[in-house]
């Protein structure tokens, strides 16, 4: 009897793990091409910063799992209406996100054999550009005396970015003719983000008379801006 009971225990122990694969949307190499080269998706690389200048999908946003802290708050900009295609360097991370995805109310897929798979199945990727750091100096002569500059500071990478991006259009569109913006890529330019302290992206800055007068990083709703600039 204690026999049946173990076997009926570990089959549905079994089961219960087969169902758990079978939730998460794997995707082979083919057919996760073919679902990024849409419109209106989100594609994610769950790696970290090194491993993405390594080399990355083109359009990808960065999240690395392994920060636990660092992927939640990055995905808090994601939108839950698009789809969400995940990546890591083999799988394992890429597979637990999507997981963390799907119980989040998103509609998420994985990259089955991640980048490795990719590569070997010849497919694009898109590498780091070494490009000429700009000094304290240089920065600071971009920013006039005589007018009121909104510095941004950003990456392509960063999903808080993305969904700052049209804030900070419809902000220029609306009292542009009452500020500067002066637009940084904080992902390239790493000096300045050093000697601002920027400890995460979006950064935002605004200048009076040359000096600091009000900085914030993250999402800034657009009365925010209205009312300190």
């Amino acid at each position: 009897m204690k026999k049946i009971f173990f076997l009926l225990v570990s089959y549905v122990s079994l089961l219960t793990a087969c169902n758990s694969e079978a939730q998460v949307n794997n995707l082979s190499v083919d057919e996760f091409e073919k679902a990024i080269s849409k419109t209106d998706i989100q594609l994610l690389d769950v790696r970290t910063a090194d491993e993405y200048q390594s080399g990355h999908l083109n359009n990808s946003m960065l999240a690395d799992w392994n920060n636990k802290t660092e992927f939640a708050e990055r995905v808090k900009a994601l939108d839950k209406a698009k789809p969400v295609y995940t990546y890591c360097l083999a799988r394992a991370r890429s597979k637990a996100a999507t997981e963390w995805l799907l119980q989040n109310g998103f509609n998420a897929y994985n990259l089955t054999g991640g980048i490795k798979a990719w590569k070997a199945a010849n497919k694009p990727l898109v590498q780091a550009v070494s490009v000429k750091q700009m000094t304290m100096q240089e920065y600071m002569e971009q920013i006039p005396l005589d007018k009121t500059v909104l510095v941004d500071i950003s990456a392509d990478w960063c999903p808080p970015c993305r969904k700052m991006a049209p804030v900070v259009d419809s902000l220029v569109a609306m009292h542009g003719s009452k500020f500067v913006l002066l637009k940084i890529n904080g992902a390239e330019q790493t000096g300045i983000g050093v000697e601002l302290k920027v400890q995460s992206f979006p950064a935002f800055f605004i200048y009076k008379e040359g000096k600091i007068v009000w900085q914030k990083e993250g999402i800034v709703d657009i009365k925010e801006f209205i009312q300190q600039l």
